[in-house]
């Protein structure tokens, strides 16, 4: 079949005040109709700007300066601005990254989906409002004619998703670019929007571009790969070729950072140091080569061409890899960032006590236990009216939770988004007050506490944020950030925070120079570091990680993920992970908590939640998660979860997790599940678990001591019922 789409020797440029960006260099692909071509790699490496270049949506400053963009034949390179309006969204679609951002919040959905056809068909606003019921109904967006006159903010994230593919849909292109379709979605609807690609795939048709950088994802909803660096492309092949006999180390660096299930939370992550070149400026020869562990001098000077094995496999490199390594080759082939993992190379840094003597009190550890969080609950208000605003109700976003984590141990709290994990980790350092219940640090209630002798007492409690951009202060320099705690609590002369900053840097691995620049001119991983850094300033004992990595490439998630392992070591850390990935959270983790609107459903070790799950929304999880492996991806009968989370306003009566379960049954309705035991440490809140329950004798003391969860009832009560 003749590619429905062909780039040849595609090159665009973007011209700056100072410089100019070459993100795309002679970058070669096709599609069939009916086909998934995969586009992977980290972001800056070009792939974006691919797609933007084919649909002639280029940046200011931005052009293509040499080759072509073919659609069934028909060169779209130099045609005018008109006859590309008439091809975008009408033959070739894209489905943007953020869905908020790309919806107009002032119009209504209606109007949105309906105005592609009206534009390319020429359709009435009555037949144009019908077309779009009909692709929102087609994309399985419930209510779909009611929905018409809802606007973006009144969505959830996936059924924004959802109205940004009818958009592109509505005319049915013969070509769909989806870039990073689900990248700032939760697994659960991540799962649901790619299978939703795939079946329209299938009934219409289509050609698609599928842009990510997750190798999980490429491996379940694609048939081909080409794989993207600096600009080029340096491999390509069929999915199942490509991850059977890969041969690019960058592709093999690639699968190999992701955090899997069966892996050991004692090995360190397989990760690729440092971060991709600056592409107005790219290095000469191999563009891989300054982060290669294969590196030799010919790769710094020669530029390996795309050659091909075969009809389906073509590769650049000059020193090819054989196929996907074994995890503890990988980590030992890959050579260490400084501060990512390994402690060599570091500046070295005198030690510098910032607490003056008898400034922090010394924290009595009852049993071990760091962290109690009891019976807690907390509600926000909802009111109405602009003037009184009277209380019509309230969102119930944590419903009596509990549980305990130990001293230099980590908990990891995971659901999808919406279920009340963040709420939990600002009431743990008491950025928010409990409506009921106890948070005991070491013993002592915070809620309690106020004034001095809360602030006093919240050295010890830190927070790692979920977007480090926005966390940061873009008017102060990163010592500034970094030194802003030591200020806040007087502590140290104006020489020992200096010191401080220093040795904190050197322990994150960036350099001491970034003192002076601002957070703007850092990667995405790079601000993830100065986070750690600044939440380790006072020398805290209790670390809450919301999403530390969920904005981050796999490469760049996992060095932070080896840097918190890591200071954790050095420094006896104790974490709280909160994460809807339940492969990052079991990795870091030694106990995991599963949270479901507003209440724990599920708890135990790594591998109870994972081989001996009891609970069904603890198993569609893990269901969700993407399977770097095509045979084991494409051989899932069915997505893990359906339907989107219920209102928190008004959740379901008896187990709130009914409506999307697959074995509800009338008790189901009608009395909420208690906690019962599946073993040591290993607790539940289901009428009709998938393992079978422990009698109450049968169950150990670990199971108390180790976490619980409930409604107002202390865990033992909950194990008898």
């Amino acid at each position: 079949m003749a590619p429905v789409l062909q780039l040849d020797n595609l090159s665009t440029d973007i011209q700056l005040s100072r410089s100019v960006v070459h993100p795309v260099a002679n970058v070669s692909l096709h599609i069939e109709s009916g086909e998934t071509l995969g586009l992977v790699g980290e972001s800056g490496c070009g792939k974006s700007m691919t797609g933007l270049s084919i649909l002639g949506l280029l940046p200011p400053g931005g052009r293509i300066t040499d080759g072509s963009v073919k659609l069934d034949g028909r060169d779209l390179v130099g045609l005018s601005e008109a006859d590309l309006r008439s091809v975008r969204g009408n033959e070739i679609a894209m489905i943007f990254q953020d869905p908020l951002t790309s919806l107009d919040p002032t119009k209504t959905i209606g109007y949105q989906v309906s105005e592609p056809v009206r534009l390319h068909r020429g359709l009435s606003k009555k037949e144009a409002l019908d077309r779009a019921a009909e692709v929102l109904g087609l994309v399985g967006l419930p209510r779909p004619a009611e929905r018409l006159s809802d606007y973006p903010h009144q969505l959830s994230g996936g059924l924004r998703q959802r109205v940004m593919i009818a958009m592109a849909l509505s005319c049915e292109p013969k070509v769909l670019v989806a870039d990073e379709p689900t990248t700032a979605l939760d697994v659960t609807i991540q799962a649901q929007i790619l299978a939703l690609l795939d079946d329209l795939k299938s009934r219409l048709g289509m050609a698609i571009l599928l842009v990510t950088h997750d190798m999980g994802v490429i491996a379940g909803h694609t048939d081909r790969v080409n794989v993207m660096y600096a600009g080029r492309i340096v491999e390509e092949a069929t999915t199942e070729q490509l991850f059977a006999h890969m041969h690019h180390p960058y592709t093999q660096a690639l699968l190999g950072s992701i955090p899997r299930l069966s892996q050991s939370g004692t090995e360190r992550l397989a990760n690729i140091p440092g971060v991709p070149p600056d592409l107005s400026n790219p290095p000469p020869g191999c563009r891989f080569a300054p982060r290669c562990a294969r590196v030799t001098d010919k790769c710094t000077t020669d530029e390996p061409p795309l050659l091909s094995e075969d009809v389906a496999h073509s590769f650049a490199c000059w020193h090819p890899v054989d196929g996907p390594l074994a995890l503890a080759k990988i980590t030992d082939s890959v050579p260490v960032e400084a501060g990512a993992g390994s402690r060599e190379h570091l500046p070295s840094a005198a030690a510098v006590t910032v607490t003056e003597p008898d400034a922090r009190d010394t924290m009595e550890v009852p049993g071990g236990a760091l962290l109690e969080v009891r019976d807690l609950v907390k509600e926000f208000p909802v009111t109405s009216g602009m003037v009184l605003q009277r209380k019509v109700g309230s969102v119930k976003a944590v419903s009596g939770v509990s549980f305990t984590i130990e001293a230099g141990k980590t908990f990891g709290l995971v659901g999808e988004s919406g279920c009340g994990k963040t709420t939990i980790g600002k009431l743990v350092v008491a950025l928010e007050k409990a409506t009921s219940g106890q948070v005991l640090l070491g013993g002592k209630d915070l809620a309690s506490m106020h004034g001095k002798a809360l602030r006093h007492h919240r050295r010890n409690l830190q927070l790692m944020f979920q977007d480090p951009y926005s966390s940061l202060d873009p008017r102060m320099r990163v010592g500034a950030i970094i030194r802003e705690p030591l200020t806040a609590q007087g502590i140290g002369s104006h020489k020992e925070q200096q010191d401080r900053i220093f040795e904190l840097l050197d322990e994150v691995g960036l350099p001491r120079n970034a003192v002076e620049r601002y957070p703007h001119e850092f990667s995405g991983g790079q601000r993830q570091r100065i986070g750690l850094a600044r939440a380790l300033t006072l020398n805290p004992q209790l670390i809450v990680a919301d999403e530390p990595v969920s904005a981050l490439d796999v490469s760049i998630q996992a060095q932070v993920l080896n840097l918190m392992k890591r200071l954790q070591t050095d420094h006896g850390l104790t974490y709280l992970v909160i994460s809807h990935d339940l492969a990052v959270v079991k990795y870091m983790a030694s106990t995991i908590g599963v949270m479901y609107l507003g209440k724990l459903v599920e708890v135990g070790s790594g591998d109870d939640i994972y081989q001996r799950a009891a609970h069904p929304y603890t198993a569609g999880l893990i269901n969700t998660i993407p399977i770097p492996d095509p045979q084991a991806a494409k051989a899932r009968s069915e997505v893990g979860i359906q339907g989107e989370l219920p209102s928190a306003i008004n959740p379901p009566s008896g187990c709130r997790f009914r409506t999307r379960c697959p074995f509800v049954q009338e008790r189901c309705v009608e009395e909420e599940p208690q906690l019962r035991s599946f073993g040591p440490g290993h607790i539940a809140a289901c009428h009709f678990p998938l393992q079978g329950y422990e009698p109450p004798g049968a169950a150990t003391a670990t199971a108390t001591a180790t976490a619980t969860a409930g409604t107002g009832s202390a865990v033992g009560d909950a194990f008898a019922s």
